[in-house]
């Protein structure tokens, strides 16, 4: 049985251990807020935050987050920087079809808890494993910008 917590909820799975983070976050509870993308961990459609860290949910196994705390784009507006993050992005208007979105402020939100003022090359850097099809990249790194002044 492995046990974890996601979005401050304790939860067990007794499934098949190699099954991806992915499916059981959104076949088995219904989360559907992280994206499939490529499955193969390029995309970052499927980010989430796993011990704070974020990670490519399409290719954890579950046997690998047995004891960890994972965080989905469910519960960012819960947390000061998430909620921040996600203002900004409405205020800059960064998504345009909204499909990787869900990852791209995930790896926001850990990039600004990690640096909370970054630099543009800071961001690049951890924005670089999200791709974003429409190409609104510069938007994304202008409500960075712009939650990194608000939670100042």
């Amino acid at each position: 049985m492995i046990k974890l917590t996601i979005n401050g909820q304790p939860q067990t799975f007794e499934g098949d251990a190699e099954m991806p983070l992915l499916w059981y976050l959104r076949d088995e509870k219904d989360m559907t807020g992280t994206k499939f993308g490529c499955g193969m961990a390029l995309c970052g459609a499927c980010t989430v935050h796993i011990d704070g860290r974020p990670a490519r949910s399409c290719m954890t196994p579950m046997r690998s987050v047995d004891g960890a705390s994972i965080s989905t784009i469910e519960a960012a507006e819960e947390d000061r920087i998430g909620a921040a993050v996600q203002a900004a992005w409405i205020e800059e208007q960064a998504p345009q079809c909204g499909y990787c979105q869900s990852g791209q402020v995930m790896s926001a939100i850990a990039l600004l808890k990690e640096k909370p003022s970054p630099t543009d090359e800071d961001i690049d850097a951890a924005m670089s494993g999200n791709i974003c099809r429409c190409a609104a990249y510069p938007r994304i790194r202008q409500a960075i910008h712009r939650a990194a002044r608000e939670i100042k």
